[in-house]
């Protein structure tokens, strides 16, 4: 049995891990792999630390399948690889405040418009279709999972799936097109719950209380720091 992941990579691990399509024990943590989708977290390793022995074997375990070597970590790791993003997690508290813009939640029939607003919100739109397709059977027969979008006018400008998690939420697959709309996003998506569980780049202004980071990165070499 696995020793207790920190508690920011287990909140990922249960959101992502029902939505990847493998997942194997590595190095002392998990990983998830889900082919011909693009999202970090349905591809990577998530390891307990950065020490260079688990570096290596996730690194050899990823390659010897033809994975990218795709690492996810607490905290900030410097000299491992190259930095694809970093997250902070924590709790996320809605702004009270009254905002012109709105986000509903939306039947499973909206899946490739949602698909394509968060595709394009993440510099891929591209792989709308391929994530469409991936979520449209990972999902079917899954009522613990929400699609919420969020709309300027009648044009839908922010996607977020939101998963059911005790008496709260999570939300770490999400994206807009106008940072704007970023709160009113995490808004709609903390009134499914007492709470809800967030992750935002680290570069966002959006704030969450109890925070952890997280750090994805490419592991350069055989995994060597």
């Amino acid at each position: 049995m696995l020793p207790p992941a920190p508690p920011a990579l287990a909140d990922l691990l249960a959101y992502f891990g029902p939505l990847a399509s493998e997942r194997a024990e590595v190095a002392g943590g998990v990983a998830l792999h889900t082919p011909g989708v693009n999202v970090l977290g349905l591809n990577a390793a998530f390891l307990p630390g950065a020490a260079p022995e688990r570096l290596r074997e996730a690194a050899a375990w990823q390659r010897s399948r033809g994975y990218p070597p795709l690492v996810a970590v607490p905290g900030r790791v410097g000299g491992a690889g190259e930095e694809i993003a970093s997250l902070r997690c924590g709790v996320y508290r809605a702004d009270p405040s009254p905002s012109p813009l709105t986000a509903e939640q939306v039947s499973r029939l909206h899946l490739p418009r949602w698909a394509a607003v968060i595709a394009e919100a993440h510099g891929t739109p591209e792989w709308g279709s391929a994530l469409a397709r991936h979520l449209g059977r990972v999902l079917e027969g899954r009522r613990d999972y929400t699609l919420l979008l969020a709309y300027a006018g009648s044009e839908a400008v922010g996607a977020l799936l939101w998963q059911a998690a005790g008496a709260g939420g999570r939300a770490h697959l999400w994206g807009t097109l106008d940072p704007a709309v970023d709160g009113a996003l995490l808004n709609g998506a903390a009134t499914l719950g007492e709470f809800l569980l967030a992750s935002v780049p680290s570069t966002s202004p959006i704030s969450v209380v109890e925070a952890e980071e997280v750090s994805f990165f490419l592991m350069k070499g055989d995994g060597n720091p």
